[in-house]
């Protein structure tokens, strides 16, 4: 499903128009979007499962591995569906692409993982709208929307409140990871709402070039930091095919056809579902406990989830330039608000 250009949705596109990306930009998020929000919400709703799964399914010692089966077969499989290739610039941009929102961003993500507790690491991790609310202004001139900014500060202490425990601790090279993870996918979504899709390539196609590219990234790191791959049993089977075909090929699709048709500050929010989402899994599965502190900071976190996908309260609004397209945003359609 692609999204029709923003400088005429009835005229078609001249030939290597993108059709997603900034030229969705304008669109508002709002109540006639939810179908839209709710599906992109998936995607980190799935990612949600990845802690669960890998503790209880998956054998031990071999994140990169797990990381590796969840990219590149899914990657594989999708160009097998759709037989189409990326064409001129696309092959470079899908391979920027691809090492940003998986190759680089998975080992930077278990290095954090495994160095730090897991709530400190999620965190972490949840700074990533913060980093997007930045690049949407120097990457898509964008404004500096202080709802959002201000919203995903909120989201990331609720995050904090979840997940953190007295006992947190803090190792430099493992603080460092979290971050850089974070602003590695951040700058990935960034680019990829940025540069948008070619027309007439779907976004199951579009997802496979990047897990391909991802997976291809990740085959060497993960056999020279990891060695031989592990033995596999029933379990760990499942957990594989959860992570590559829902995880990674399901998730991916409806991930960026979400970036293509919503606010990219809207949609960065939404990742904050993932540790609330492992952190309720925890307590139904794993017989972990939430106190008062914990039940706050899960409410402060989905208030800041719905209200990134509403418009701000009056004043915020300016005319601006839509890059890439002739035409002006009027005040009611100004996506950075």
């Amino acid at each position: 499903m692609t999204s029709p250009p923003a400088h005429s949705p009835s005229a078609p596109s001249p030939p290597g128009t993108r059709v997603s990306g900034n030229t969705d930009a304008g669109v508002l998020p709002g109540p006639r979007h939810l179908p839209r929000t709710a599906l992109t919400a998936l995607p980190p709703v799935v990612w949600g499962t990845t802690y669960v799964v890998t503790t209880e399914l998956l054998p031990p010692g071999h994140p990169l591995f797990a990381g590796l089966l969840r990219a590149l077969p899914a990657g594989l499989i999708a160009l097998a569906l759709t037989r189409t290739l990326p064409r001129g610039a696309w092959w470079w941009k899908a391979a920027v692409l691809g090492v940003l929102n998986i190759g680089l961003f998975f080992p930077l993500l278990f290095t954090a993982a495994e160095r730090l507790p897991g709530g400190v690491a999620a965190t972490l991790g949840a700074a990533q709208p913060l980093v997007v609310a930045v690049l949407a202004v120097v990457v898509l001139r964008e404004g500096l929307s202080a709802w959002r900014l201000g919203w995903g500060v909120a989201g990331v202490a609720g995050v904090g409140l979840v997940v953190i425990g007295p006992s947190a601790a803090f190792d430099a090279v493992g603080v460092v990871a979290g971050l850089a993870s974070a602003a590695t996918m951040a700058l990935g979504v960034t680019l990829t709402k940025r540069w948008g899709r070619p027309a007439g390539v779907g976004a199951t196609a579009f997802a496979g070039w990047q897990l391909t590219a991802g997976g291809l990234f990740l085959a060497p790191v993960t056999f020279l930091a990891e060695g031989a791959p592990p033995a596999v049993g029933p379990g760990a089977v499942l957990g594989y095919l959860w992570l590559g075909l829902v995880g990674g090929l399901l998730a991916y699709v409806l991930w960026f056809r979400g970036i293509g048709a919503l606010p990219v500050g809207s949609v960065a929010v939404l990742v904050l579902l993932s540790p609330l989402v492992a952190a309720v899994l925890g307590a139904v599965l794993l017989g972990q406990t939430f106190g008062p502190v914990q039940l706050a900071g899960f409410g402060l976190s989905l208030a800041a989830i719905v209200a990134a996908q509403l418009p701000a309260p009056g004043g915020f609004a300016r005319r601006r330039r839509v890059p890439g397209s002739g035409d002006v945003t009027s005040p009611a359609s100004r996506p950075g608000r």
